[in-house]
């Protein structure tokens, strides 16, 4: 592998066996653990209510959108710490939009990722517009999604 290449690896495994399988769509949940090495707690999911899923648990929409945040969040305070501009708080609050086909299948429309920060001494709107849009072009998962994701950062 080359030292400009990384691989991530994640575990998937189903829970949601009721006995007797898929034998009927309505026989089976869509609870599943998503694991990775060396972390310590899987993440419950499911799909969303809609598709029979646990409302208590992540579905892969909203681990989708997280990662969106999440992302775009890390690269803003790298940024911040670079220019000298000290973060104290931060938080999104994201939303996606997704399009369902007639076949069954869909997809996203949009994200839009709102964030809220606090600073120790607030820049100017100008330099912060100029830092959230160099974090969404460096954001990994921005960059490999096929869907707009707009920022609309809290002034």
């Amino acid at each position: 592998m080359a030292h400009n290449e990384h691989q991530f690896t994640i575990s998937l495994k189903w829970t949601g066996n009721r006995g007797t399988g898929t034998s009927d769509y309505r026989a089976y949940g869509r609870d599943h653990e998503i694991f990775a090495p060396d972390k310590s707690i899987a993440i419950p999911a499911s799909s969303t209510p809609v598709f029979r899923g646990d409302k208590e648990r992540y579905n892969p929409e909203e681990l989708l959108i997280g990662s969106l945040s999440g992302c775009h969040m890390l690269w803003f305070l790298h940024l911040c710490a670079q220019a000298g501009i000290v973060v104290t708080s931060y938080a999104d609050e994201a939303q996606g939009t997704m399009q369902l086909n007639p076949d069954g299948s869909g997809g996203f429309s949009e994200v839009v990722l709102r964030p809220r920060a606090e600073y120790e001494r607030a820049p100017s709107h100008e330099q912060l517009g100029t830092l959230h849009q160099r974090a969404h072009e460096l954001c990994f998962i921005a960059r490999s999604v096929n869907f707009p994701v707009r920022c609309e950062p809290a002034s």
